[in-house]
């Protein structure tokens, strides 16, 4: 029996960084990418590398690029780092595991360091084929709190809640990290609303301006550990901002959520030392009628827009910035309309291994 299991890319629409300081967010899955692991029965347990695990180049040039471009390491130690927590998951809860072997590997088109969760996504892709294999059914919020555990005990990752949760659920998910929930249960209150609600969305996303997660949160970590008066003001705002988009969304109100979008990023900039290149992508955008803000940590931006005409002036003046513009698929639904526009020009990105 061979298991295959899919994870996608995601985007924060509104209200982060708040998620990883008890905040409120709404994010919602990008179809467009996605990671891949495949997992079948064998005699011994063993986690295959991928093309982006390798340690041969043509050059030493062709190292530093590969390490810039990816970091130093690959998607392997995602792979063991999940089955080793799925393992004392299991233990924790009694839960009786086959006496089985798999083989295992991985393959992901989601882009590297942009702020779209992909190393989320490919830990997701592996739990799921794990739960799969062994037959262990796990909770939605409960997989996305095991997924942050992988990330940020088994491999010291900085990282919130937000991008597993919505990576668990798909779809599109208003997020409340209630202080008082996650100390009690661990997980927030994660609400499903329909994708038909939202507004058009674009993404725009660029390898080479892309911002370290690790570096980006934690100054702001430690400020809001220390109480500073501005951070945790901030938090609150972003939260207040998530809540008036889903209040929006439900009352039939989404293409009015624009401004709120353009506040997020606006509050962000008082707050973070961004890059230049980062600034310039919203400013691109914005210049265009557009809304504007990251989708993660920096190196791509969502927005709303307002026709085709619109979308087409913001593919021409982004695309001029080395920046790559798409219209996200949300739902399976659009997956499939979009691959059937496409059947003449197949020009859907193939799966590589990336970080």
């Amino acid at each position: 029996m061979i298991i295959k299991q899919q994870s996608y890319a995601r985007a924060g629409l509104i209200g982060n960084p708040s998620d990883g300081y008890f905040g409120k967010t709404i994010s919602f899955i990008v179809r467009n990418f996605q990671a891949e692991v495949v997992l079948w029965e064998s005699p011994q347990l063993e986690i295959l590398p991928a093309a982006r695990d390798h340690s041969v180049f043509d050059s030493i040039r062709a190292l530093k690029e590969d390490v810039s471009s990816f970091g130093y390491y690959g998607g392997v130690r995602l792979l063991k780092a999940t089955v080793k927590r799925f393992y004392d998951y299991c233990l924790e809860n009694n839960v009786s595991l086959a006496q089985r072997n798999f083989t295992i590997q991985y393959q992901s088109n989601i882009p590297s360091q942009v702020g779209m969760a992909g190393s989320s996504a490919i830990i997701t892709a592996c739990l799921r084929a794990l739960m799969d294999f062994y037959e262990v059914p796990i909770p939605k919020a409960i997989q996305a709190r095991l997924i942050l555990a992988v990330e940020n005990n088994e491999l010291q990752i900085p990282a919130g809640l937000q991008d597993r949760v919505i990576q668990a659920y798909e779809g599109v998910v208003f997020m409340d990290f209630d202080k008082n929930l996650m100390a009690s249960r661990g997980y927030g209150e994660y609400e499903e609303l329909d994708p038909a609600m939202l507004p058009p969305l674009y993404i725009a996303y660029s390898k080479g301006l892309s911002e370290g997660t690790e570096v980006f949160h934690n100054d702001i970590r430690g400020r809001f550990e220390r109480g500073e008066a501005k951070i945790l003001e901030a938090m609150d705002k972003w939260a207040d901002l998530a809540q008036q988009v889903r209040d929006l969304l439900l009352d039939g109100s989404g293409n009015e959520i624009g401004s709120l979008i353009d506040a997020n990023f606006d509050l962000r900039m008082k707050n973070y030392q961004m890059s230049e290149g980062n600034i310039r992508m919203v400013q691109a955008a914005r210049a265009c009628g557009a809304s504007a803000k990251f989708t993660g940590s920096g190196g791509a931006i969502v927005g709303t827009y307002d026709g085709e005409k619109m979308f087409q002036s913001l593919e021409s003046e982004l695309k001029s910035l080395g920046l790559e513009v798409i219209k996200p698929i949300i739902t399976e639904c659009d997956e499939a309309v979009s691959l059937s526009s496409r059947q003449e020009d197949d020009t859907a990105p193939p799966l590589h291994a990336v970080k």
